[in-house]
């Protein structure tokens, strides 16, 4: 795994898209043996201008100046253990953020970068943090509401890349990273799941949401085909 940035470390990546007027996101490539893999940032502006960052990427100046324009700074999302690779970076270039990261990967976490807290209050009704059931703690995921429907921003928990080609393809696929539709990849389920019947719960929840339009997720595509069924359905292979 690639140790976490020391200095500003601008990786490839694809350009910022709007999802909502509050709400953009942009994913980047990371290396890895035999393949890239892609993970997404996610920025939620607050109704009071201040911006969240869900798994921070470090991005060229001029596309950190777009993001400095969308609204103020000040929540920095580390999502779990395993994302603190450009937490350091980004605490080191915005010190005013506060850092957030769900309790049970807050030692990892801290490893890197000081934690201000497990619980924050973005003082915004629409906004709300999650610590996912089911997951030690460990994950972490926002729920979003907006004038067309609610999104969901997850980490790790739901994996959406599409089958690759070449070996890289093979060994996304062999990792269960990679599949024909969304599924919670094997590594993710034996590495942060210790409840299963939590973790199903939580699904069926989010799965009750009448509003919910998209769940974005770190590493794949946006899932907006019947997002509410995907989560049904996840939910079944948990018994």
């Amino acid at each position: 795994m690639t140790a976490p940035f020391e200095q500003w470390t601008v990786l490839p990546h694809g350009p910022i898209t709007h999802i909502e007027p509050n709400l953009l996101t942009v994913t980047g490539a990371l290396e890895m043996p035999l393949t890239e893999f892609e993970r997404r940032m996610t920025v939620v502006r607050l109704a009071n201008g201040r911006l969240v960052v869900f798994n921070a990427i470090a991005l060229d100046d001029a596309e950190m100046r777009t993001i400095e324009d969308f609204g103020r700074l000040a929540f920095l999302i580390v999502p779990n253990d395993h994302h603190r690779l450009d937490a350091k970076i980004w605490k080191d270039r915005y010190p005013d953020m506060k850092v957030v990261a769900p309790a049970g990967a807050r030692g990892k976490v801290e490893e890197i970068v000081p934690v201000d807290t497990c619980t924050p209050v973005f003082e915004d009704s629409h906004v709300h943090w999650l610590t996912v059931g089911g997951t030690k703690e460990h994950e972490a995921a926002l729920l979003v509401e907006g004038d067309a429907g609610t999104t969901l921003v997850l980490n790790d928990l739901i994996g959406n890349l599409p089958h690759g080609n070449g070996i890289g393809g093979w060994f996304l696929r062999a990792m269960d990273f990679a599949g024909d539709s969304p599924h919670i990849p094997k590594p993710v389920l034996y590495a942060l799941v210790d409840d299963k019947a939590a973790l199903r719960k939580q699904l069926l929840e989010w799965a009750d949401i009448d509003s919910l339009k998209r769940i974005v997720v770190a590493h794949g595509r946006i899932i907006e085909h019947e997002p509410r069924a995907v989560l049904r359905g996840l939910a079944d292979t948990l018994h």
